[in-house]
């Protein structure tokens, strides 16, 4: 008798941690990703920023998953679902399931706004993360060639979009790039003429967090010397300059949008109902309502707790898979499936060197303190053993002597052969 099948889509957090947590059932598993690798998203900013490679916060799946005897991988685009005929359809065709997992990830969220899909850099993938670090570099590489001042100060002006963990997170880095270390490579240039604005609508920055803690980080970011406006709600973007509500414009020469985010588009399948931001409604098991052989983990499940939805991190996607991996276990042997609960572990969010923000229960931390913890929390949960120790040795280097190994301006040549 074949065991029963469960296809996982997508190879993020909630379904790699699903994938190995069905090691022991008696079920066959089969990832599916347009990815080949697994990426660990905290770090992205900091490949986009020239701190790290990508090898060191990617890894390949099959290597992930080399020790699951019941597991494989495929490399494929899916396009879509058909859950009344239990198939997931794929670039390469359909693939039949007994059990399916969504866990599909999320994308950013333009708001209906093309001006900001097509003239903003996005930062949810290793490619955009290598864009936005080749596109920096060559910024400061055109503008030694640039005589005009006024030109030359928009072309060094770096706009991030929203005042949430990634945009805070992005915006210290880039002003530490550029401020400690690229000022030692190109020795004319004037830092005066250097700008890093954190733009965000609300009146404070990490909202998530308490108080205190969000005027610690404005008080660390302005200590940076990263611009902050706050209250300003971005309602256009043109190649060099973004325009606010009310009439005031930026001009910028980079512009990094991290201000919304919401599901993928491959939860919006026929019988299929969605919660805010796209995310796929689910019952209290994370099962798909009319659909009890289909879960919706991660960013793309719409889960909540009472009337509060879950919140779109990581926690929330490794705990899921946790779950949902034991309750398909029991379905495939007879039983049923359980109730969900999250275990909230917390937040943090650093602004960059010596300074972080960590909200651990009732622990608040700042400064320093929240600094190491948010390093050896990030430190602790990279991927693989040989990427922990690339990633400190890269954090040691930078720390000490200002510097950061990956800065090259490389892409895929266009006309290389397939």
């Amino acid at each position: 008798m074949s065991r029963p099948r469960v296809v996982i889509a997508g190879a993020g957090f909630g379904g790699l941690t699903c994938a190995r947590a069905l090691k022991h059932a008696h079920v066959d598993v089969l990832l599916l990703d347009r990815n080949n690798y697994h990426l660990f998203t905290p770090l992205l900013y900091q490949v986009a920023t020239a701190l790290l490679d990508p090898g060191e916060v990617a890894r390949p799946v099959r290597e992930l998953i080399r020790p699951l005897r019941n597991a494989d991988f495929r490399q494929a685009e899916i396009t879509g679902v058909d859950l009344e005929a239990r198939r997931v359809m794929t670039d390469h065709g359909p693939v039949p399931y007994d059990f399916l997992v969504l866990a599909m990830g999320a994308q950013s969220d333009y708001f209906g706004n093309s001006s900001l899909r097509e003239n903003t850099f996005a930062l949810k993938d290793l490619g955009e993360g290598l864009a936005v670090r080749n596109h920096v570099l060559s910024l400061l590489e055109q503008s030694r060639w640039e005589e005009d001042a006024a030109k030359r100060r928009a072309m060094l002006t770096f706009a991030v979009v929203g005042g949430g963990p990634t945009g805070v997170e992005m915006a210290g880095a880039i002003s530490e790039l550029v401020r400690l270390v690229l000022r030692k490579d190109y020795r004319d240039l004037d830092l005066s003429e250097v700008r890093v604005v954190l733009v965000e609508a609300a009146d404070h920055v990490l909202a998530p967090f308490a108080p205190p803690l969000r005027e610690a980080a404005r008080r660390s970011l302005e200590a940076k010397g990263i611009e902050l406006m706050l209250g300003a709600k971005v309602e256009a973007v043109t190649a060099g300059c973004v325009r606010l509500a009310g009439g005031r414009e930026l001009a910028a020469g980079t512009v990094i949008w991290t201000a919304g985010v919401r599901a993928t588009d491959l939860g919006q399948a026929p019988g299929v109902q969605l919660a805010r931001q796209s995310r796929v409604r689910v019952e209290s098991s994370l099962q798909v309502p009319g659909h009890p052989e289909v879960f919706a983990i991660g960013d793309v499940s719409g889960a909540s707790e009472g009337e509060a939805a879950l919140p779109m991190l990581i926690p929330v996607a490794m705990q899921a898979g946790r779950h949902v991996a034991r309750s398909i276990g029991a379905m495939a042997e007879g039983g049923a499936a359980t109730v969900f609960s999250y275990k909230d572990p917390g937040i943090m969010a650093t602004i960059g060197r010596n300074s972080a923000v960590a909200q651990l229960g009732g622990v608040r931390l700042s400064g320093f303190p929240g600094w190491v913890m948010w390093l050896g929390v990030h430190l602790v949960n990279v991927i693989s053993f040989r990427s922990r120790i690339l990633v400190l040795v890269n954090w040691a280097w930078d720390y000490l002597f200002y510097d950061r190994p990956i800065r090259l301006i490389v892409a895929a040549r266009a006309d290389s052969p397939r």
